[in-house]
């Protein structure tokens, strides 16, 4: 495991209650500037992608991508980092829906406000809508989902829905799914497609 990602664990285990003697030792040796405080790993992975698809390695500009388990965890991720805690600049990217999460933490933690970029339902919506609905098909079918995803669309529970509404839950059926898509349809986005909230995010690290 990387540097980076030793930090990472480290400071898991010290929101869940650790000491926080590991990650402190490690964010003054690599060193740490950035915590991208992000809800799940499937933002990660759009995340890792773009900057990636930009010939950009975060980790050694310093920078720690850091999926939290959900954004209810926020305050505690932001305290332990930001200008009260380690003292990082902090950043992140939010569900609609979640923003009040992520306002409180960074209140708390002494943080700046315009510091996390907000999706307007979630970034899997966000991707679907710069995509378009027949690309993602397109390449649903690429990655030898579009049996399993004829099959979803049958469902009662789907009837009703637009079609960006049965991709995003369509994503989010089967462990791992949100997290492997999360790269595939950032690696489709065309340049000038990237949602504003990712790109921004990018942006700014």
């Amino acid at each position: 495991m990387d540097g980076m990602g030793e930090f990472r664990e480290a400071v898991g285990a010290w929101a869940a209650g650790g000491d926080g003697g590991a990650a402190r030792a490690l964010a003054a040796r690599l060193p740490v500037r950035v915590a991208v405080l992000l809800e799940g790993p499937s933002d990660a992975a759009a995340v890792d992608a773009l900057a990636a698809r930009r010939g950009r390695d975060l980790a050694a500009e310093g920078v720690c991508v850091l999926p939290m388990g959900g954004a209810m965890s926020v305050g505690r991720f932001a305290g332990l980092l930001g200008p009260v805690g380690l003292g990082l600049r902090l950043t992140g990217l939010c569900d609609e829906a979640e923003r009040r999460y992520y306002a409180r933490g960074w209140e708390r933690a002494g943080a700046a406000q315009e510091g996390f970029f907000v999706c307007a339902a979630d970034l899997e919506d966000e991707l679907i809508r710069a995509l378009g609905v027949a690309r993602v098909e397109e390449l649903v079918r690429a990655e030898g989902d579009l049996r399993a995803l004829r099959t979803f669309l049958r469902q009662p529970a789907q009837q009703g829905r637009t079609s960006e509404q049965q991709l995003r839950r369509f994503l989010g059926t089967k462990k791992g799914r949100k997290i492997h898509y999360g790269r595939v349809l950032v690696d489709a986005l065309d340049a000038d497609r990237v949602p504003d909230p990712l790109a921004h995010l990018l942006a700014g690290l």
